[in-house]
C-alpha cells in the first residue's frame, strides 16, 4: 500500500479531510506530520532564505519531518479557486520550491489547481493525480466525488455548529488532535465575543501564534472564527469593502472581517505574517474600516520567527481589558 505523507501547514486546516477521502477511496494510506515544534520552525528556516516568510518555512520544517515516514508527498499547487482571482506566489511554486530546499524528500504528487483555465483543465489534472493510484476512471471518479462531500460536510460542520478546523478535523476523520501545554493560568475576567480573522495557517498552528484561540478562550472570550461564517456573508462583506475578491483567499480574511466588524463581535483581531504583500493589504483595508470612532475596535498581531510570547500575551490583555471598559460605559450610558 502506497504511503502518501501530507504536512500540516498551509492549507492543511482548509483541506485536508477532502485529501484524505480522496487517496483513502484510491487505496493509500495517509500520513500527516506532527504538530508545529520549535525544532519544526527550525529546520524549515534553515533550508529557505532568510526573506521567506513565517508558513513557508513551517511548511518546509514540516516536510523533513515526513522524509522517512511516506512514499510520496501530496504538495498541490493552487494558483486559482475562482474565476479572475489569484493565489500568492508561495502557493504556485509550492512544489518545485520544496523539490530545491529538500532534495532528499520522497517523490511529490502534484497537482496544479487553476479555475481560470476552465473545469476541462481542472477535471483532467484530478484524473492525472487518481491515475497514479488505479487506472480504474470510474474509480477515481467515485473518489473525487467522495473527496468533494467530504469537503462539503467539513465547511458545513464549521459553519453550521460553529467549530474551528480543528474541532471539525477531529469530528470528521477521527483525528486525535495533540494538544499541548494548556497557557498560563491567567484569570478569565472578560466576557466578549472576539472574532480572530486571517489565514487558517496562521490562525490554528498553536506553535507559530502561541496558542492565540485557546488564549482568548480561557480569558473568557467567546471566539469568532472565517469559517463559523456561511459563504455567502463572507462574499456578501467582501462585496460591500472592495467590491470583488482578488485574491483567492480574500474572503477569509476581507469578508470574516468585514462581517465582524459590522456583526456580533465586540472586537476584531487580524492575523498575518511578516513580510507578506496580500496580508498587508487586506489588513489595511480593514483598518481603514475602523475609522469611525464608534466603529467595533480591530488589532492586528503580526507574526514571524522572533514574536515574542510575552508580546502577544500583553497585546491581548490590554486589548480585551479596552473592550471590557467600553463595555462597562455602555452599559453605565443605558442606565
Amino acid at each position: 500500500m502506497t504511503t502518501v505523507g501530507i504536512p500540516r501547514a498551509l492549507l492543511y486546516y482548509q483541506y485536508y479531510p477532502m485529501w484524505k477521502t480522496f487517496f483513502q477511496h484510491l487505496g493509500a494510506e495517509v500520513v500527516v506530520s506532527e504538530p508545529t515544534t520549535r525544532s519544526t520552525l527550525a529546520g524549515g528556516a534553515a533550508r529557505v532564505v532568510a526573506d521567506t516568510c513565517l508558513p513557508v518555512k513551517v511548511f518546509v520544517g514540516h516536510v523533513l519531518s515526513l522524509v522517512d515516514r511516506c512514499d510520496c508527498l501530496f504538495i498541490p499547487a493552487i494558483r486559482s479557486l475562482k474565476s479572475k482571482t489569484y493565489n500568492c506566489s508561495k502557493f504556485l511554486g509550492l512544489p518545485d520550491m520544496t523539490r530545491a530546499v529538500v532534495p532528499e524528500s520522497p517523490p511529490i504528487l502534484e497537482i496544479e489547481i487553476d479555475i481560470n483555465r476552465g473545469r476541462r483543465h481542472l477535471y483532467q489534472t484530478i484524473y492525472g493525480l487518481g491515475r497514479r493510484f488505479s487506472w480504474n476512471p470510474l474509480r477515481v471518479r467515485e473518489a473525487a466525488t467522495a473527496a468533494w462531500q467530504a469537503f462539503l460536510n467539513y465547511q458545513g460542520l464549521m459553519s453550521g455548529s460553529g467549530l474551528t478546523p480543528l474541532q471539525a478535523i477531529e469530528d470528521t476523520t477521527g483525528t486525535i488532535r495533540t494538544v499541548p501545554d494548556e497557557p498560563s493560568n491567567t484569570p478569565a475576567t472578560v466576557a466578549a465575543t472576539i472574532a480572530v480573522v486571517g489565514h487558517a495557517y496562521l490562525l490554528y498552528d498553536e506553535h507559530t501564534n502561541y496558542q492565540l484561540v485557546r488564549r482568548l478562550e480561557q480569558y473568557g472570550a467567546r471566539v469568532l472564527t472565517p469559517e463559523m461564517l456561511a459563504r455567502h456573508e463572507l462574499q456578501a462583506a467582501v462585496a460591500r469593502l472592495v467590491g470583488r475578491a482578488y485574491w483567492t483567499y480574500e474572503e477569509d480574511v476581507v469578508g470574516a472581517g468585514g462581517h465582524y466588524l459590522q456583526n456580533a463581535a465586540d472586537g476584531v483581531i487580524g492575523v498575518m505574517a511578516f513580510g507578506c504583500g496580500p496580508d498587508s493589504l487586506m489588513m489595511e483595508m480593514l483598518r481603514r474600516r475602523t475609522g469611525s470612532e464608534q466603529s467595533t475596535p480591530f488589532m492586528c498581531i503580526t507574526l514571524e520567527e522572533h514574536t515574542s510570547e510575552t508580546g502577544i500575551i500583553t497585546r491581548l490583555e490590554a486589548f480585551l481589558d479596552m473592550i471590557h471598559r467600553r463595555k462597562r460605559r455602555g452599559v453605565a450610558a443605558c442606565v
